[in-house]
């Protein structure tokens, strides 16, 4: 996995999904995921690229899943996925967001939402750039 965690920003609810998300992007990382973990803190996750899907065999812990296009505007939301299960494809998608339970519902995510994945030290300036877009195109 990489190094770098990455921050998670819902645009529309104006409010983080999560500040500590590791991007699991080669082979390896993407099939282990979170295999081995006891539990994810409410500032942690996974964020799976690419992906289409995930599994939680091997995971001890139930998950939120937020399937992602390729701009990070939200297709799907999976609450509280169960364990030693595999998760439904959505071939649109282009990633998928692994976050603790109940992070979809404290967010109020819903599909249709952008996302901001970068991260901390680039969210000042990826939020001023989204806000400017914005305002622009009123």
């Amino acid at each position: 996995m990489n190094s770098r965690q990455y921050c998670v920003y819902n645009q529309t609810r104006e409010c983080f999904l999560s500040l500590g998300v590791d991007a699991a992007t080669t082979t390896f990382a993407r099939l282990k995921g979170l295999i081995g973990k006891i539990s994810l803190k409410s500032d942690e996750g996974l964020w799976i690229v690419p992906s289409s899907g995930v599994h939680t065999v091997g995971v001890l812990f139930p998950l939120d899943l937020i399937y992602l296009d390729e701009q990070y505007r939200v297709l799907h939301l999976v609450e509280s996925f169960p364990t030693f299960r595999i998760a439904p494809l959505r071939t649109q998608a282009a990633s998928v967001l692994q976050l603790p339970a109940h992070s979809i519902f404290s967010s109020q995510t819903k599909p249709g939402d952008p996302l901001v994945i970068c991260v901390a030290e680039d969210m000042e300036q990826q939020l001023t750039l989204n806000r400017s877009i914005c305002e622009t195109s009123k």
